[in-house]
């Protein structure tokens, strides 16, 4: 069976597309073969990354690594049929759902094995965890951990083993360190209750934003002509580096 991993997260521009778009190249990288299925019908981020990236690789000639992108399916459950093709040539399935509630993003956090949920690290963003009094203090779980506490039930009765979720503190910045700190003391005290594991993500770099149009990651950027790496493209590949390590995959070693 193919490990599936779930990006989730009900709020939007928290890094799911360049975290899914990453993890799957990444993988892809060290020799796995990776399916991907974008879950948001309408913004398909995370697809246009792919079909930037696909367009490249034949405009440029360039053999660079490519997860597979699968299309849902049609009828009540679109997801079933799309997981079902993916996992006859997959060792791992990437699903990036959409920055809302939908059927479709609650069926996927049912089938996840690994759950990545990015967040921007700021109490403006907390509440997608849990809910705050007005003195910061937590006052129970948000409907999207209810969500998630929901799937790892119906998990559990259907013998199909936990879920390892994975908080993301992406744009962590080095102003507001004060701040900082108490995100990550909040974070480090709710993670016990509701049974999540921190990690930092990725900072805020331009980089980012232009490598979006030609679909390319951190990884590529030798394979098309960057041989000099900026500090920040140095420090950015090793916040990919530590995310890869921090998810402990199954069969997976780190080699980049």
């Amino acid at each position: 069976m193919a490990h599936i991993i779930v990006v989730g997260n009900e709020k939007g521009g928290s890094g799911k597309s360049t975290t899914s778009m990453h993890v799957t190249t990444a993988l892809a990288r060290m020799g796995h073969t990776v399916g991907g299925l974008d879950l948001d019908v309408r913004q398909r981020s995370f697809a246009r990354y792919l079909e930037n990236r696909s367009a490249f690789r034949a405009r440029e000639g360039l053999d660079l690594p490519m997860p597979v992108l699968a299309q849902l399916g049609e009828g009540s459950d679109p997801l079933t049929p799309a997981l079902e093709l993916l996992e006859k040539q997959c060792d791992f399935i990437l699903l990036d759902c959409p920055g809302s509630h939908t059927k479709l993003s609650q069926m996927a956090h049912t089938v996840a094995d690994t759950l990545i949920t990015p967040m921007n690290d700021s109490f403006v963003d907390f509440d997608l965890l849990a809910r705050l009094s007005p003195e910061g203090q937590v006052l129970g779980p948000s409907i999207y951990a209810e969500m998630v506490w929901g799937a790892r039930q119906m998990r559990g009765q259907a013998g199909a083993g936990p879920i390892d979720w994975l908080v993301l503190r992406n744009r962590l910045g080095t102003q507001q360190m004060h701040n900082k700190r108490k995100v990550g003391g909040a974070l480090a005290s709710l993670s016990k209750r509701i049974g999540f594991r921190v990690a930092p993500g990725f900072s805020e770099r331009v980089i980012f934003r232009e490598l979006f149009p030609r679909g390319l990651t951190l990884l590529d950027l030798k394979d098309v002509g960057t041989e000099t790496l900026s500090m920040s493209h140095i420090a950015a590949r090793q916040e990919l580096r530590d995310l890869i390590t921090e998810l402990n995959l199954p069969g997976v070693s780190v080699t980049f």
